[in-house]
């Protein structure tokens, strides 16, 4: 008997065990109530979070498209000076050969096509076109020049800058349109 009452009080001491744990299990301590008020507050505190994060989204918004229309201004008539640069070129290169010859009817004429060339030049420079400065003897720079090709440098001062502009280049703003093509001393 002492053995079936010890197996009874162990099967009783294993049941209360699982049962404690059930109670335990089931005895989870509930989430705390908010009250109408609380939740108002939280929602309120949500919302007003949403309201700071879309306000902020707009005003980032305001800016970059601020920003970006101010670009577009700056560089609106890009194409159409891009396209008068081969005319400008091309007055450069007929004022080079007139002024080359010393008679007096090609005066005449040269006074003629340099007021034009002015004329032209003033134009393109109201609306925002500048040559970018770059002159034989100068450090090559990728970041501005475009070089076409490479000789010998004719002086030892002369390797590794530029020894002849080809073409000029010319900016908008601070955005470069078209670099200068330039011939470098190796």
């Amino acid at each position: 008997m002492n053995q079936e009452h010890t197996e009874n009080s162990e099967k009783e001491i294993i049941e209360n065990d699982v049962s404690v744990e059930q109670n335990q299990e089931n005895t989870e301590i509930p989430p705390v109530e908010m009250t109408k008020e609380e939740k108002l507050e939280e929602e309120l505190a949500k919302e007003k979070d949403k309201f700071l994060r879309l306000f902020a989204e707009f005003e980032n918004f305001k800016k970059r498209t601020a920003k970006e229309r101010i670009d577009l201004f700056k560089t609106a008539n890009q194409e159409v000076l891009q396209a008068m640069l081969p005319v400008m070129d091309d007055f450069d290169r007929a004022l080079v050969q007139i002024s080359k010859n010393d008679i007096t009817e090609e005066q005449v004429l040269l006074k003629g096509v340099e007021l034009i060339h002015d004329k032209l030049k003033s134009t393109l420079v109201s609306k925002g076109l500048e040559q970018v400065e770059i002159k034989a003897g100068d450090d090559f720079n990728a970041d501005f020049a475009e070089a076409i090709t490479q000789i010998p440098a004719p002086s030892d001062d002369l390797k590794g800058k530029i020894v002849d502009v080809v073409e000029k280049g010319y900016k908008l703003g601070d955005k470069i349109i078209r670099f200068p093509k330039v011939v470098i001393g190796q």
